[in-house]
């Protein structure tokens, strides 16, 4: 009995050692399996990052969505988050612009415009999405389309009378300072260059009408006459449909097909005569009939905005009586109510009418063919 408990703690003893031994062993192996897996085994972040696509998206647009006063030569471009499959799909420009899309950078679509930007317009870019959409390299799809606009500077007048100059519009010429071919993209801004008169025939007064880069009523005759050769409404103002057509014609060295440069001085002194002038030379005159004290014929230079060969007029006398005169020939209206057209009366040369220019009815239809839309007209 007394030899029993001896033997239990010397068990314990040798018991408590073994289990201590066990128990690092087992901590040894477990540090060594953790640092073993934790130097094999990737993390999920890592994971991640190895296996997963890139995500695509729109990065920056130029221009930014909304400017406006864009500038005629700017570039269009998109620049995307990642790559672009080397095929992708191409944005789309409204209204049309002729060019095509080309990848300028690894992840970047330029437009490489044929043309200029269409002057004084809204422009909108639409980015497609989807599975016929925007694909990166990778196959990634856009998720989103995006639609985005921005809006155009007016070309300037400056500009617009380059052109019309250069087609044959005007009584100027202009001579750039570059001799080579404008760009494409470049055909709606200013160019260096200088205008000189066709003919330094023309009178001073005519001449003192015009000046470059400010709307004037040569200007005006000048867009009208387009506007007809065109099938624009004649109106003589520069708008983005007249911009467009110039710069088209232009485009197409299509110039002036009536080939010459008219306008009539009418003059109020007695005896009062109408003057056609055709490319800087007298080519007809005639004695004419202006307005009479009651309804003078106001003084200034309008251009030719209507043209009948035989119409009625009628209106108001200045005692109140009403007139209606029916088969009037050779008419061309340059200024509301008042018109060059033939009349007959007993004599010519003196204030007789209501404000219009009378003629001889036989004179009068040799002056018509001089006076096409937008032909100017001087009261002096």
């Amino acid at each position: 009995m007394t030899d029993s408990p001896r033997h239990i703690r010397r068990n314990s003893r040798h018991t408590g050692i073994i289990i201590a031994i066990v128990v690092a062993a087992c901590l040894l192996v477990g540090a060594s399996t953790a640092l073993l897996v934790a130097r094999v085994k990737p993390s999920t972040a890592g994971a991640t990052t190895s296996h997963a696509k890139a995500h695509l998206d729109v990065m920056s647009t130029e221009p930014a969505p909304g400017a406006t006063s864009v500038a005629l030569d700017s570039a269009v471009s998109i620049h995307f988050t990642t790559a672009l499959a080397s095929d992708t799909p191409s944005p789309t420009l409204s209204p049309a612009i002729p060019g095509t899309w080309v990848q300028s950078g690894p992840d970047t679509l330029a437009f490489d415009a044929a043309g200029t930007l269409p002057p004084g317009s809204s422009v909108s870019v639409t980015v497609p999405s989807g599975p016929d959409g925007i694909e990166g390299s990778s196959g990634q799809r856009l998720s989103e389309p995006l639609h985005l606009s921005f809006t155009t500077a007016p070309m300037s007048m400056l500009r617009l009378q380059q052109l019309l100059a250069q087609l044959g519009f005007l009584p100027v010429s202009f001579t750039p300072a570059d001799p080579e071919p404008v760009p494409a993209n470049q055909m709606a801004v200013a160019q260096l260059g200088t205008f000189s008169w066709r003919w330094s025939t023309l009178p001073g007064d005519f001449m003192a009408l015009w000046s470059p880069g400010a709307t004037n009523v040569v200007t005006q005759g000048a867009i009208m006459t387009f506007e007809s050769q065109h099938g624009l409404t004649t109106d003589g103002l520069a708008g983005p449909r007249v911009w467009s057509a110039v710069l088209a014609a232009a485009a197409a060295d299509q110039t002036n097909s009536y080939g010459h440069y008219d306008f009539v001085e009418v003059s109020t002194q007695i005896p009062e005569q109408a003057v056609v002038w055709r490319d800087g030379q007298v080519a007809y005159s005639t004695l004419a009939n202006t307005g009479i004290e009651a309804a003078p014929t106001e003084e200034g230079t309008w251009p030719v905005y209507a043209r009948y060969t035989s119409t009625t007029m009628s209106g108001t006398n200045p005692d109140g009586s009403h007139y209606d005169d029916p088969g009037v020939p050779w008419v061309s209206y340059f200024h509301g109510g008042d018109a060059l057209h033939g009349f007959i009366r007993a004599s010519y040369g003196r204030p007789q009418s209501l404000g219009c220019v009378e003629m001889p009815p036989a004179h009068a239809a040799v002056v018509f063919p001089y006076t096409p839309i937008g032909t100017l007209v001087t009261i002096a």
